[in-house]
């Protein structure tokens, strides 16, 4: 994979989308320990994320890199599985 795709990984993905994908993979309680914001630690949902993330660029920056550590993460994962074989 290229470094300019591995830098546009969030071309294309809505912030709900990862949201949805950061709360399967980590849950609310460790998303909450990484980034310190009210909504992932108290009564957390992603329609109040959602709300409060279109608000607060800080923040929502700090959870779109944490999607980015996550999908580099998984990409990594993926293709030493393919040199594997």
């Amino acid at each position: 994979m290229t470094d300019q795709k591995l830098n546009n990984l969030l071309h294309g993905i809505t912030l709900e989308i990862i949201l949805t994908e950061l709360a399967e993979q980590y849950g609310w309680e460790e998303m909450g320990r990484t980034i310190r914001i009210r909504c992932f630690n108290h009564d957390p949902s992603i329609k109040s994320s959602l709300q409060f993330l279109r608000k607060t660029p800080w923040a929502r920056k700090k959870v779109e890199a944490l999607y980015v550590r996550y999908k580099r993460k998984k990409l990594k994962e993926t293709m030493r599985g393919q040199n594997k074989a």
